[in-house]
């Protein structure tokens, strides 16, 4: 039997729908800022639904950075732990190809592989319907304390990250690096606000191209 990640750190969403996008944000920020121990695993779970569960169900401990929809401010952080995390984890279905945070877990027990522990770092999403859109200013926000709490997490379960000296690499390719893409996004009144023409291509059809 293989030996079982001590701590496994997962930031789940969609980058390209705005606030979806929070918490592979917080994952890109822990990797930049922190130097992460050895037995510490840290995975972008996008949108890999169900390829989740063998990470998940293989791991002692989870930590768990979304967006969640539970009628809060936006902005709002919510931090929960082991069973009460199925009732929060998961915004509403883009498709219904997409797998919800609570069917991986799910799927893991039905494995008879569960963590030990999972706990959940939350935030309430202001917008996801906007293609291409960054996070809104009270989403953007709560990621510095979204973070802390995440290190304050592994810490209680014995972890100890340090502070980097130098950022590190990008998990990403450049495009989709924060930095790089919130720069990039269009100006308000240049959107259309189902999408931007990075992704839809209606900029080149405006102009004729």
């Amino acid at each position: 039997m293989s030996e079982r990640t001590p701590a496994l750190v997962l930031g789940i969403g969609n980058l390209l729908w705005a606030d979806e996008g929070f918490g592979v944000r917080c994952l890109e920020a822990l990797h930049q800022r922190f130097d992460v121990p050895r037995g510490v695993e840290l995975l972008d779970g996008g949108t890999q639904g169900l390829y989740l569960v063998n990470p998940v169900a293989d791991a002692e401990r989870v930590l768990v950075f979304d967006a969640i929809d539970y009628g809060l401010a936006p902005g709002t952080l919510k931090v929960v732990r082991d069973d009460d995390v199925p009732r929060f984890a998961g915004v509403r279905k883009m498709s219904l190809h997409q797998t919800t945070f609570q069917e991986v877990l799910l799927a893991a027990a039905m494995l008879q592989k569960t963590p030990r522990h999972v706990t959940l770092v939350g935030v309430q999403l202001g917008a996801i319907d906007d293609f291409g859109g960054t996070l809104t200013p009270p989403v953007s926000a709560a990621l510095d304390e979204a973070l802390r709490l995440g290190v304050e997490e592994l810490r209680a379960w014995g972890f100890t990250l340090s502070p980097r000296a130098v950022p590190a690499p990008p998990l990403f390719a450049q495009a989709l690096v924060r930095e790089t893409y919130e720069a990039q996004r269009p100006a308000d009144d240049a959107v259309c606000r189902e999408g931007d023409a990075r992704f839809l291509n209606i900029r080149a059809r405006s102009l004729g191209e």
